[in-house]
């Protein structure tokens, strides 16, 4: 007997990661879009959430966790990553009672990459080494510049010597970390990119990611632009400097904004791209479901009080939607083609349950742009494509 899969079915789920947003940081800086909020601190401690906030948001993600526990149910986890925000906000006591929590409800992969994005401006002596104690192995730090004017300019609330002192721990207890560069900053010059990049590869990083700062809608910096912002061609120029210290220092650009030594590469953000799964729990995260008839997309309340409410009485996704069958092909590139290595072909069919005629047309159309190539088993985007991402990605837009 012959079964026939209806249009858009999916023969085989794909992995599964799951993502925590902790939304509290220091101070809220000016170009960020992220659901972040500042903080209100335990008395005399600057760099800590205060108890009782803690306690009862760590209270509601379990709830919540356990509410989506029949949408995932038997399915392994290949990744955590706790995001924000600032993340380190939260004590290690904390975070350790949180991946228990997580241990005992979900099964994890033995090799399960658990990333924790940290602030300079939450360093204490020893506390990353407490963040590896209670399970994390892998930690982000956003770092941004080492020149104290630049990161004034950001609105960062840590200073180069701080920014220093944070990787000099992160590197003495974990094997692998990133650290998080900006570039085209108000004021830098090729002079300036330069040091930070040299500063940062002197403590042989396994992972950086390299962003060009962008002035993304409802931001104070898109209602307020800082003056002297690098102009296109010298941010281009920029980027040409970082490609090629990067790759002196033996790292790769495997992704547009991702530079690793072999086997460094973010497993959980590689699992974004290649249009994996994940469950977010926590205030304003994302979910993207797949089941063997659809794919679904959450979306969990994004007011930290208001999430701590629903989540703790079963109700913490605020909408959900389902990926309907005409946006698959561009959501699976808006991914994929961030990949220097793009896609295997075959995994488009199996991640959007469509088949490679019906994106033959935009690939081909890419393929005559000079934005893409391909071979009988992979396509991936070129050095123009890379340059011209978005006009890549929008050719898979479907009216």
């Amino acid at each position: 007997m012959i079964t026939l899969l209806k249009p858009g079915a999916l023969q085989a789920l794909p992995p599964l990661s799951l993502y925590i947003h902790l939304p509290w940081c220091l101070r809220k800086c000016p170009y960020c879009d992220f659901n972040s909020h500042q903080v209100s601190t335990t008395a005399g401690n600057t760099s800590r959430l205060d108890e009782a906030t803690e306690r009862r948001y760590l209270e509601a993600l379990c709830a919540d966790l356990e509410s989506a526990l029949p949408q995932i149910w038997g399915r392994r986890v290949h990744t955590i990553f706790m995001g924000g925000g600032t993340p380190s906000l939260f004590s290690p006591e904390g975070l350790d009672r949180l991946l228990a929590d997580v241990r005992a409800r979900l099964p994890l992969e033995p090799n399960c990459e658990i990333t924790l994005e940290a602030n300079p401006g939450t360093f204490e002596k020893d506390r990353f080494r407490a963040f590896r104690q209670a399970g994390v192995n892998r930690l982000s730090i956003g770092v941004q510049s080492f020149d104290d004017a630049k990161l004034k300019a950001l609105g960062r609330v840590h200073s180069g010597d701080q920014a220093r002192a944070a990787i000099a721990e992160a590197a003495s207890c974990f094997d692998t970390f990133n650290i998080d560069l900006m570039y085209a900053l108000p004021g830098q010059t090729m002079v300036d990119l330069q040091q930070d990049v040299q500063t940062a590869l002197s403590f042989a990083p396994p992972h950086l990611s390299l962003y060009h700062l962008t002035l993304e809608p409802n931001t104070a910096f898109a209602t307020r632009p800082p003056p002297d912002l690098p102009d296109e061609d010298t941010a281009f120029d920029m980027l040409d400097h970082l490609i090629e210290q990067t790759n002196s220092a033996g790292m790769q650009r495997y992704e547009i904004s991702a530079y690793a030594k072999p086997g460094h590469a973010c497993q959980h953000n590689l699992n974004y791209w290649q249009f994996g799964d994940y469950l977010g729990i926590g205030a304003g995260a994302h979910s993207k479901i797949s089941f063997p008839d659809r794919i679904v997309r959450q979306v969990r309340w994004r007011e930290p009080a208001t999430y701590m409410d629903k989540a703790l009485s079963g109700q913490a996704c605020s909408n959900e939607h389902d990926i309907d069958l005409q946006a698959r092909a561009f959501e699976y590139m808006m991914n994929a083609l961030r990949l220097k290595d793009g896609f295997e072909l075959s995994r488009f069919q199996e991640r959007t349950g469509l088949t490679l005629a019906s994106i033959q047309q935009p690939l081909a159309k890419a393929e005559s742009m000079g934005l893409l190539a391909r071979d009988l088993t992979h396509a991936w985007p070129t050095e123009r494509g890379f340059d011209f991402l978005s006009d890549l990605q929008a050719l898979f837009l479907q009216d």
